[in-house]
């Protein structure tokens, strides 16, 4: 099989080799220079980048059209809606100067094809040309970043919420705590020269306001409607809390706490009756049954999105988003640190 394969390929070569052969020879009829270009190939050349122009903005919304289901569902969160509104201007915006910019590009390739006796006019320079690429991008930069500052601000403004939910998420390679706040609504300080084996993120064992604080692994829940807080910190590296769907994203710093709040929209529930989820997890599905595996239903994850080491890949954790009475009930069942403890 191998002394086939190299017969082929040496039987390649020799046809290449011929074919240019055969090149050479016929530039010898061609009249004038080899490097000389005709007004036909100009106009070919101006006619191939007109189609090439359209077959490629046509390509373009293709794969848009042919992509778009497979996109995140709408946003989980009050903010995210704004998040959403942002990229959706932005996405607008750019697709439309592509599309106008490259449309221009390729339709003066042929337009404006090379014309023996047609000489091009040369601009050195125009003040109306330089005014108009330098106002225009700036003014739509400036509504962009404005805009962008506004809905910023608005997100990251201080929680004045009395009633909201107080939570950490603690990091660590390679999976999350969540701790709760317990009923005093404050988290217990912590101290990392305290961190072992029975107390995994560092609680500080003097601080009775820890003692009603709660633990939680592999998934942690939180009620609809209700304002989140999140407190972050990491033991060892750079982590990034993700929580995509609710279009929530911050980093986790070793040495020192980051903060992140929104209001979840959607329960769980309700995102799985989503048409745009089920047909999501529909494709997902038929994914899976094709390797063998289980199908699945839809869940909010938590998310590790900074490449932390080598199972930077399995470090997640689900998130249970549901009415409020269900939270208080599943928080009740919940032991504290100080029921723990005692155990």
């Amino acid at each position: 099989m191998k002394l086939l394969i190299l017969i082929g390929l040496v039987l390649l070569i020799i046809a290449a080799h011929q074919l240019m052969r055969v090149v050479e020879l016929s530039r010898q009829f061609k009249k004038g220079h080899e490097w000389s270009v005709s007004d036909s190939d100009n106009s070919f050349n101006g006619k191939a980048m007109l189609f090439f122009g359209i077959a490629f903005i046509g390509f373009l919304f293709w794969q848009i059209d042919r992509w778009s289901d497979n996109s995140l569902p709408g946003a989980a969160s009050v903010h995210g809606l704004k998040i959403d509104a942002l990229w959706d201007y932005n996405m607008y915006l750019v697709l439309f100067v592509f599309v106008v910019t490259n449309a221009f590009l390729f339709y003066f390739a042929y337009k404006y094809a090379g014309k023996k006796g047609v000489k091009a006019t040369f601009f050195a320079h125009d003040n109306r040309l330089e005014m108009l690429w330098t106002i225009v991008p700036a003014v739509t930069l400036a509504f962009i970043i404005i805009f962008g500052l506004k809905y910023w601000n608005d997100i990251t403004a201080r929680s004045e919420d009395s009633n909201k939910v107080t939570i950490e998420l603690y990091a660590k390679q390679f999976d999350w705590t969540a701790r709760y706040a317990g009923k005093d609504k404050v988290l217990g300080s912590t101290d990392y020269r305290q961190i072992d084996g029975g107390n995994d993120v560092g609680l500080d064992t003097l601080d009775a306001t820890g003692y009603d604080d709660i633990l939680i692994k592999n998934e942690f829940h939180i009620p609809v409607g209700k304002e989140i807080e999140f407190k972050m910190r990491s033991r060892d590296v750079i982590h990034s809390a993700y929580m995509p769907h609710f279009r929530a994203q911050m980093n986790c710093v070793p040495g020192m706490v980051t903060t992140f709040k929104f209001t979840p929209n959607k329960t769980t529930a309700e995102m799985r009756k989503d048409p745009y989820v089920i047909q999501l997890m529909k494709g997902i599905n038929e994914a899976r049954a094709k390797k063998g595996e289980e199908a699945v239903e839809f869940d909010y994850q938590l998310l590790c999105n900074k490449i932390c080491g080598a199972s930077h890949y399995n470090m997640g954790m689900l998130i249970i988003v549901e009415s409020e009475k269900d939270y208080n009930d599943w928080i009740a069942k919940q032991k504290t640190v100080k029921t723990i403890a005692v155990k």
